[in-house]
């Protein structure tokens, strides 16, 4: 440094001394390890040579400033300029224009650049340049559009920076435009900006346009290369990124490590594993290695394309372990492929090499935690760090809360969260319909609008599947018409959402025409579709359509299945049911238990109780359902004792009963006359798991009684019922009395049910029956014209004979 100012001071006088000295404290400035504080620098400058600084002085010394990071001293240097009248100097206020965008804020920027009426080109520049780099791309384009009103002439710095704010709006038709302005004045030879022009089209997608411009280059840069492998790579055209690369290689051309990331990208597919291997020992070979950032994205690549232990390898590989993002990609790929064990080590980890976790880390292992003390201690990290404020980590965390089952705790980060995002808005949504609260996620969606925010697909979907849940037919009609006037009406995942609704809906009309108008047909809402006919008993047309799915070659899940299932049990088409069960079997599913449940039900629908065992015999492990519907099957069809030996079997393998469980239970007491085992289930209910009896459950013990020719105890029993009985409840015992003939407790039992239900056609059918089977015709002709009466009409037999 002391060379550079005696050298300032032997050659210079006057004023050049002042420029040379402060242009040499920008070399030092921008010199690797410099040291140098600007406050010297003013010293140097005012004091050592006894004179006034001059514009070039003081835009020098910002340029320092703007080097050596330091907003601060450069307020302090503009102050002094401004007082010293230098305030409307273009290169002064440019150099303070390009700092505070840089360093400080646009809007800082913004109040410098309007302070005077500007004409000079350079200020233009800087601010829309300072615009684009804070990611200001619209305010750019405005400013570009004040500065052509304004009759000022933009040079090839313009340019370049408009066109880099076009390219990442993928405003292509603006940015043809600037390129016939670029043509017209003569600028398409600068480097800069035919490298802009090339990123623009590669951007929008046009890479034929985009190679066009590309070979018309005089000099092409590592950028130029650069944008047309990412161009590619962003067209999903792995190949051509990849020949572009060995040209690339081929003509030696430089090489930087944006280039050699953009390569691995395009090798993140699993059918070119040989390929990135082949790149990775390229990699090895040049010492490209050594560098972070490409090291992170080829563990991303490895991951990518499902080679996580690879991914592993990379990572164990790296001497410098301090760069945090190799360590947010290995947590992120761990987490991805569902290994919370290793991802949740690797966060813990970090802490013991005495190193921070950043918001990408902290957001990763929070998507794959599932326990509420440890998704604490990490809301606590967080909290402490200052990442709690940052949208993709309180996302995260919600996130997190949600999944654990804490609603509460999940709307109170949200409502922490700043500036949310699109994301934010649609995971607190799903959040809530996913646990049974929908109507608060439109309460939600109506806050989203209130503010003023845009939803996307994603939060249109989300808001969607609330209305499903509800269901919600009025509201889901609005999204609908929003989601069309939004220009998202036909995406894909909105109109699967649509589907969905308006069949959960039962509008299947409209579920129809919306599924007939998508113009890709994925597999999410065929589905949909399938389970709205199975749901609404139209058994035909969700048959043909599960046909159809199958001929489009679309992959069939569970749910699909199960759907169909449960609609060839409504036909009891046993045929039909066996040939689903052979696909099943070919497509490896009859271990899902949700298929395997399914099928236990259609084979009991269809009186195939064998098939039932069978079907259950598949399941790889059985739950709740399928232990239930398997008893149930039993019990239906009169085989007690196997019902109850399963529900021993299910209480061994741990799984507790629900309410619908002990409906089987007591049903198969009740087939076998089990009066006793019937009083003890009855009160293990509650006794041994809390479940309060319901008027299912009581009818069910009630035609336990009723069966064993126990009619008073029955009777008794319903008087001292804990809640009211129902007509349920008295009818199950009218027919038992219809059964044993017991004509006065028959009569008092249907006035109890006429009581709660006057129009019960079943009840005076039963009436009129023990009336009849004593030879009583003339009550049985009462009971007629008191059915006539009453507006009652017996349903007609039918057989499917």
């Amino acid at each position: 440094m002391n060379k550079v100012l005696k050298s300032g001071c032997g050659h210079c006088n006057g004023d050049d001394g002042a420029v040379a000295v402060a242009d040499g404290a920008v070399e030092v400035a921008e010199c690797k390890g410099a040291q140098l504080r600007l406050r010297n620098v003013k010293v140097i400058v005012m004091c050592s040579f006894g004179f006034e600084p001059n514009e070039f002085t003081y835009g020098s010394v910002i340029s320092a400033c703007n080097a050596l990071q330091s907003p601060f001293c450069g307020k302090q240097i503009y102050s002094l300029a401004v007082k010293n009248g230098f305030f409307s100097n273009g290169y002064v206020r440019a150099g303070m224009i390009d700092l505070f965008a840089k360093y400080c804020s646009l809007e800082d920027a913004f109040k410098v650049f309007y302070d005077v009426l500007c004409e000079n080109v350079v200020c233009w520049n800087a601010l829309i340049s300072g615009a684009v780099k804070n990611k200001e791309n619209q305010i750019a384009l405005d400013l570009f559009c004040q500065m052509c009103h304004g009759f000022l002439m933009p040079n090839s710095f313009t340019f370049s920076s408009i066109l880099i704010a076009c390219a990442t709006l993928e405003e292509l038709e603006l940015g043809k435009g600037v390129q016939g302005w670029v043509i017209k004045c003569g600028a398409g030879r600068d480097v800069f900006v035919g490298t802009a022009i090339v990123d623009l089209y590669a951007k929008c997608g046009d890479m034929h346009e985009a190679v066009k411009e590309f070979l018309r280059m005089p000099v092409r840069s590592v950028v130029s290369w650069t944008a047309m492998i990412s161009g590619f790579v962003q067209k999903g055209d792995s190949i051509s990124a990849l020949q572009f690369f060995k040209e690339m290689r081929k003509m030696r051309q430089e090489i930087n490590n944006y280039t050699v990331t953009s390569v691995l990208t395009a090798c993140a597919d699993p059918t070119m594993v040989k390929e990135a291997i082949q790149i990775h020992c390229w990699i090895f070979k040049t010492g490209f290695y050594s560098d972070s950032a490409v090291k992170a994205s080829l563990m991303r690549v490895y991951s990518k394309i499902g080679e996580i232990d690879l991914s592993e390898m990379v990572f164990k590989g790296t001497e410098d372990l301090k760069h945090l993002n190799v360590w947010a990609v290995m947590i992120s790929a761990f987490a991805q492929h569902e290994n919370s064990g290793k991802a949740i080590d690797m966060f813990h980890r970090m802490f013991q090499e005495g190193l921070r976790p950043n918001k990408f880390c902290s957001s990763s292992v929070l998507s794959i935690v599932n326990s509420l003390y440890l998704g604490r201690q990490i809301h606590c990290y967080t909290v402490k760090a200052g990442l709690v404020f940052d949208v993709s980590v309180g996302s995260s965390l919600f996130t997190m809360y949600s999944k654990c089952g804490s609603l509460v705790e999940s709307y109170e980060v949200f409502q922490q969260i700043v500036k949310k995002d699109n994301v934010s808005w649609a995971s607190m949504i799903a959040g809530f319909a996913e646990h049974g609260h929908a109507d608060q996620s439109l309460q939600l969606f109506r806050e989203m609008l209130f503010e003023e925010i845009v939803p996307d697909e994603t939060t249109l979907t989300a808001v969607l599947t609330a209305c499903s849940a509800i269901p919600s037919l009025k509201t889901g009609k609005l999204v609908h018409g929003y989601a069309l006037r939004g220009g998202v009406g036909k995406q894909i995942l909105v109109c699967g959402a649509l589907v969905n609704m308006y069949s959960k809906c039962g509008v299947l009309d409209m579920a129809r025409r919306v599924f007939d108008t998508m113009p890709i047909k994925d597999q999410v809402s065929c589905s949909s579709l399938v389970s709205g006919y199975a749901q609404n008993e139209r058994i035909e047309e969700a048959l043909l359509l599960f046909r159809e799915m199958q001929m489009a070659d679309f992959e069939v899940d569970s749910f699909t299945l199960s759907s169909v299932l449960g609609a060839v049990s409504l036909l009891n088409r046993l045929g039909i049911g066996t040939q689903l069960h052979a696909h099943i079997m070919k497509m490896g599913l009859e271990s899902e238990v949700s298929v395997g449940s399914s099928l236990i039900m259609m084979y009991s629908k269809c009186g195939s109780i064998d098939d039932c065992r069978k079907a259950f015999g598949q399941i790889k492990i059985p739950d709740l359902i399928s232990w239930t519907t398997m008893i149930v099957s039993y019990a239906q069809h009169g085989k007690g004792a196997e019902a109850l030996r399963v529900y021993e079997l299910m209480r061994e393998s741990g799984i507790k009963p629900d309410s619908v469980t002990f409906i089987g239970v007591l049903s198969a007491c009740s087939h076998n006359g089990l009066v006793e085992e019937g009083y003890f289930h009855l009160n293990s209910m509650v006794k041994d798991y809390g479940i309060e009896p319901g008027y299912r459950h009581y009818a069910c013990v009630v035609d336990l009684l009723g069966r064993a020719g126990r009619l008073k105890e029955a009777e008794s029993f319903i008087n001292n019922m804990p809640i009211k009985p129902d007509a349920l409840v008295w009818g199950t015992l009218l027919a038992a009395c219809k059964m044993h003939g017991d004509i006065e407790l028959g009569r008092l039992v249907a006035e109890k049910v006429f009581e709660l239900e006057p129009c019960d056609a079943g009840a005076y059918v039963s009436l009129s029956n023990i009336w009849a089977d004593v030879g009583q015709w003339e009550e049985v002709l009462k009971i007629r014209y008191a059915m006539k009466g009453t507006g009652v009409n017996k349903d007609p037999g039918w057989s499917s004979v």
